[in-house]
């Protein structure tokens, strides 16, 4: 009897010694290759790129190539079922060996569509001849204290200086 109690619990040690884990990884490709790529705003690499995570969740992975548009994409990284609770605690302790969750997230990457310079410029007297035939855009210049446009009524309210910011200036009794 004493040698199958500790038998028993010999097993128990070595199943929690032996104990399981996950290992989480990542990996981003983008066609073409050579993109940079940050996740969750962390630099990680060159495409290909391959990183370990921790968390599940909703990841922001951005690539970055010149020539190419930048692409940002928040991308879902759902839990396995092994992951829920109460598998997770069976999984990353009880099971024997290691339990492999690779992610790989292809991403195609589009040219930046260049402006001939020529055209740019085109673009820019198109505008300024436009607003200079339109007159003003119907914005009115920003005004200072102490001043108005030519024709319009004032009222005498004192600005707030110094110590007096923030308070109200008297109010008059009404009759």
């Amino acid at each position: 009897m004493k040698q199958a109690i500790r038998l028993a619990a010999l097993a128990v040690v070595g199943i929690l010694v032996c104990g399981g884990c996950v290992q989480r990884r990542m990996i981003v490709r983008s066609n073409p290759p050579g993109a940079v790529v940050y996740i969750d705003d962390y630099e990680i690499g060159t495409t290909p790129v391959a990183t370990n995570f921790t968390y599940y969740g909703t990841r922001k992975i951005r690539l970055v190539k010149n020539g190419y548009e930048t692409l940002t994409v928040m991308q879902p990284v759902p839990a396995p079922w092994y992951q829920w609770t109460p598998f997770d605690f069976i999984a990353e302790n009880l099971i024997p060996g290691k339990i492999h969750d690779t992610r790989t997230f292809d991403y195609p990457l589009v040219p930046q569509l260049v402006v001939p310079p020529e055209q740019l410029l085109e673009r820019a007297e198109e505008l300024r001849r436009e607003t200079r035939a339109g007159g003003t855009l119907g914005v009115a210049p920003p005004l200072r204290a102490g001043f108005a446009p030519a024709g319009a009524s004032v009222s005498a309210v004192p600005i707030a200086t110094g110590s007096n910011i923030g308070s109200l200036p008297p109010s008059s009794p009404s009759p």
